[in-house]
C-alpha cells in the first residue's frame, strides 16, 4: 500500500486538527485527506454516503480496502513512523475492545470537544482568510469582531 485516503469532517475542529497533526508526522505511506462530503470524496469512494462518514472517520487504501471507526484510527497510526508500534498494540485482540470504546466516545463527542478545546475547523479557518489582504503576498486572518 502506497497511499491512504482519510475522509474527515472539515467542519469539525478536532478532525481538522487531527489532519494537520498527521501531516506534520513522518509517514511510511502518502496521506491524502478529503472532506467526507466533497464531490471528490464521493467520486473516489462512491459507497461513502452509506458508511456514516459524518459520524466516524473512514480510511481507504489505494487497493480499495476500507476501515472505519477504531480500525480507521489504527490504520492512521500504522501509517506514521512514530506510531506504528502503537497501532500494532491497539490492533491486538486484548486492546481492540478498548480502542473501539475510546474511538466511539471521541467520535460521539468530537464537536463538543472541539468547542471545549477551542479547535477551529478547516472550513472556519478558510472562511476567515481574507483574499483582499493577500495583495502583498501576506494573507491575514480576520478577527471574529471585524466587519
Amino acid at each position: 500500500m502506497n497511499t491512504l485516503t482519510i475522509f474527515y469532517d472539515a467542519r469539525c475542529g478536532l478532525c481538522s486538527r487531527f489532519r494537520r497533526w498527521m501531516l506534520e508526522q513522518a509517514a511510511y505511506v502518502r496521506l491524502e485527506f478529503l472532506p467526507y462530503d466533497s464531490a471528490q470524496a464521493r467520486q473516489r469512494c462512491p459507497e461513502l454516503p452509506n458508511l456514516r462518514a459524518d459520524q466516524e472517520i473512514v480510511v481507504m487504501g489505494d487497493d480499495g480496502s476500507l476501515w472505519q471507526g477504531a480500525g480507521a484510527w489504527v490504520t492512521c497510526l500504522w501509517a506514521l513512523r512514530e506510531y506504528r508500534e502503537w497501532s500494532l498494540r491497539l490492533a491486538s485482540p486484548a486492546m481492540q475492545q478498548v480502542a473501539r470504546r475510546v474511538v466511539h466516545w471521541i467520535s460521539s463527542n468530537r464537536i463538543g470537544l472541539s468547542h471545549l478545546l477551542r479547535l477551529r475547523s478547516d472550513d472556519a479557518l478558510r472562511a476567515q482568510i481574507t483574499e483582499t489582504a493577500c495583495d502583498n503576498g501576506a494573507c491575514s486572518i480576520q478577527s471574529r469582531n471585524a466587519a
